[in-house]
């Protein structure tokens, strides 16, 4: 795991060049970063979401047959090699055939283990996966081809650690050590408060959640399902009382009664 971890920080170039994005002369730098939640389905967010200088998505990002509710617009998406995948079967019939891909598009790992570490690395080498569970899969199939570097970020270790212990020290992390973890969108909003100065929250979890399905794509409705690597009720009151304290804007609306 040592090599895995080794060999994929130095493809990236400088360990110490923390930037997502270059500022440029952007002053004031807007980012949407957009969840899957079924609040989204018939809100008609698409153009709003699209206006923000850098948008974020994450796992089952279908947007084909959504643009009015979810926009287009991708700048960062956010995954972990064993999220990809499964949303990548789950969502098959919604949609999400492919990760979003294009020149404007740069990839956010989430290290959960070494495969993340594997993975990054055949990207950015062109190669096939070396070793591990993922052996002999072509990142480009993923990614697409011809993709350098630069199109690759990875989370650090200690920035997951950090938001864990000061902002989601659930207590899924004493009964289930091995497995919990912030959701991916958690994740991804977390690291977009840390590097943009104005961000707003679509599709994440509100006070209301039961009256919408789980994701925006679903054909029929399907109830939020709750399991012991995430606490998504904590992360519910986190981006509640980071929308009342004006440190984001969470995007919320009436239940459809």
């Amino acid at each position: 795991c040592i090599t895995a971890i080794t060999e994929a920080v130095r493809l990236l170039g400088d360990p110490w060049d923390s930037r997502l994005f270059e500022r440029g002369s952007l002053t004031c730098v807007r980012c949407a970063v957009v969840g899957n939640g079924g609040i989204l389905r018939g809100s008609s967010q698409g153009t709003a979401i699209d206006s923000h200088h850098y948008v974020f998505r994450v796992n089952g990002a279908v947007t084909e047959g959504f643009e009015k509710d979810v926009g287009t617009k991708t700048s960062f998406y956010g995954f972990s090699t064993n999220s990809m995948k499964n949303s990548l079967i789950a969502y098959e019939d919604a949609g999400f055939r492919k990760v979003p891909q294009g020149q404007d598009v740069h990839y956010v790992f989430i290290p959960a283990n070494s495969r993340d570490y594997l993975m990054l690395t055949a990207a950015i080498r062109g190669i096939p996966v070396t070793s591990g569970p993922d052996k002999g899969d072509h990142p480009s199939q993923y990614f697409g081809a011809n993709q350098g570097a630069n199109r690759f970020k990875i989370l650090s270790p200690e920035f997951i650690k950090y938001i864990k212990d000061e902002f989601l020290n659930s207590t899924q992390m004493i009964e289930f050590p091995e497995v919990y973890m912030p959701s991916t969108g958690a994740l991804m909003l977390m690291t977009a408060l840390h590097m943009c100065d104005q961000v707003s929250a679509y599709g994440f979890i509100t006070e209301n959640y039961m009256d919408f399905s789980d994701h925006y794509y679903d054909a029929i409705k399907q109830p939020l399902e709750l399991y012991a690597n995430h606490d998504i009720i904590m992360e519910s009151k986190l981006w509640a009382a980071l929308h009342a304290q004006k440190v984001m804007r969470l995007y919320q609306r009436p239940s459809n009664h």
